[in-house]
């Protein structure tokens, strides 16, 4: 048998609207493949084999055959989601205590994707045709649903997912094959933002706390590596208090097991193989998760999933609406971080040839995309058109775009160095770059009679020039 990574969204942070999209409710419990072929067997995202846990799913045998299929195993009480319940469901362990809970606290699986029929992968077939095969492979039963879905009006439905107490929404690209790993195909739009953590270490408590801990010590994988990303002091109950004091002892290490971590006394580290979920405003410039909450752990997550990826800047969502990334190179986003004052033309030959200028600012590139070579004497004119907002990595970036995809053609980087910005308003941008080809001061003017991404781009005269 062969087992499937699930395919994992990326965050946006608003909702939006496209034909070229599905929505879906954002479901808050456990990701779950099952594996239908004589037997059955449903395994969570790190591989644990789940149909002892929730023998109610059992069901499955009798409502589809040979298929393997891509869901979320929840606990619906009074009309909502509750994640707590789902994951005392995933803890109990002896069989009587999984039976009991079975009835009083019964699981839905809700199924989303279909990965396999008959054998056969579906995998690069396109989302669509997958959501057309899955009706028709799968009745649904008392325990087991197919997921509703919309196309094209995201922000519509967005809105009546919230106002039923819903986490949010995911949108899913029509075309998009199932990608196995984050993918910018996904996006999952939720009222506030949270990403899984893993828990390297705890500080000393004071007060009320002196007897358990006072914050967690997070940090994220990038590339393999630990990287510190903040602490989590708030949003414990007396007993999450008590419990992870308790589970502690265990894992307690006296070397430092992440680097970069800054607190007014010596924490206690730990050996990396807690997770929790925790929830937060924004990210600083630095990478720290700002005014963080304790949301729970997730013992069904592992460490090594927990990729600084879920916390990438944020204003990347159109372009990654506009791309499929299981086709194009582009990079995705999430991975590099920028100095701040970093600049690039990039020449793209696509339909039209034309010049992208790209200017690194909180944490993506603000881009123009100009249709002649940028002017290299003062006071010739360029018009710049505004585009989406790219990842920082995207400044290294030079290849061959597919055809089909958005921008198909070939970019190479003209010029690139850095820059200092001198004035960045609404209407107005001044700055002076440091390339190999462009340098001195540039102005950026937004014309005030053309359309509302309409700029103009000239080389600014005098000694500044």
């Amino acid at each position: 048998m062969i087992l499937y990574k699930p395919m994992l969204a990326r965050d946006a942070d608003s909702p939006f609207s496209s034909p070229e999209w599905i929505y879906e409710v954002k479901w808050d419990g456990i990701r779950a493949i099952s594996y239908l072929d004589g037997v059955l067997s449903i395994r969570s995202r790190s591989g644990k084999e789940l149909v002892e846990k929730f023998p109610e799913l059992e069901e499955l045998r009798d409502l589809a055959k040979n298929v393997v299929l891509d869901g979320e195993i929840v606990v619906i009480r009074e009309g909502k989601v509750d994640f707590q319940a789902i994951m005392k469901r995933n803890q109990a362990n002896s069989q009587k205590e999984i039976e009991r809970l079975s009835r009083t606290l019964p699981a839905t699986y809700i199924v989303f994707d279909i990965l396999e029929k008959n054998g056969e992968s579906l995998v690069d077939k396109p989302l669509n045709e997958r959501k057309t095969m899955l009706k028709g492979s799968l009745r649904e039963g008392r325990y087991v649903v197919l997921s509703d879905f919309i196309e094209g009006q995201g922000e519509a439905y967005y809105t009546a997912a919230i106002r039923r107490g819903l986490e949010g929404v995911i949108a899913k690209r029509k075309l998009s094959r199932y990608e196995q790993g984050r993918s910018g195909s996904w996006l999952k739009i939720k009222r506030v933002r949270s990403c899984d953590c893993v828990v390297f270490g705890y500080t000393r408590g004071e007060g009320s706390r002196e007897s358990t801990f006072g914050a967690l010590l997070l940090g994220l994988y990038d590339d393999g590596k630990a990287v510190y990303v903040g602490r989590v002091g708030t949003g414990f109950t007396q007993g999450d208090l008590e419990s992870l004091k308790a589970s502690f002892k265990e894992l307690e290490t006296d070397r430092e097991t992440i680097p970069g971590a800054e607190t007014s006394v010596e924490p206690t580290w730990l050996r990396p193989e807690l997770v929790c979920e925790v929830g937060y405003q924004s990210v600083t410039r630095d990478g720290m998760l700002r005014m963080a909450r304790f949301h729970g752990l997730r013992p069904d997550k592992e460490p090594r999933e927990c990729t600084i990826d879920q916390i990438a800047p944020s204003g990347l969502k159109e372009y990654a609406s506009k791309r499929d990334f299981s086709v194009t190179t582009e990079p995705t986003g999430g991975r590099a971080k920028g100095i701040g004052k970093t600049f690039v033309v990039q020449e793209h030959s696509a339909r039209r040839l034309h010049y992208d200028l790209r200017l690194e600012r909180d944490g993506v590139l603000k881009s123009w995309a100009v249709p002649k070579e940028p002017p290299t004497r003062p006071n010739v004119r360029r018009l710049a058109v505004e585009v989406e907002d790219h990842p920082i990595d995207y400044a290294g970036f030079e290849g061959s775009i597919p055809e089909g995809q958005y921008g198909a053609g070939t970019v190479r980087i003209w010029d690139k160095g850095v820059y200092e910005p001198l004035k960045w308003e609404d209407d107005k941008i001044e700055f002076v770059l440091q390339g190999e080809r462009l340098s001195g001061k540039y102005v950026l003017v937004r014309l005030k009679k053309g359309k509302e991404n309409e700029w103009l781009l000239l080389k600014a005269g005098g000694k500044d020039g």
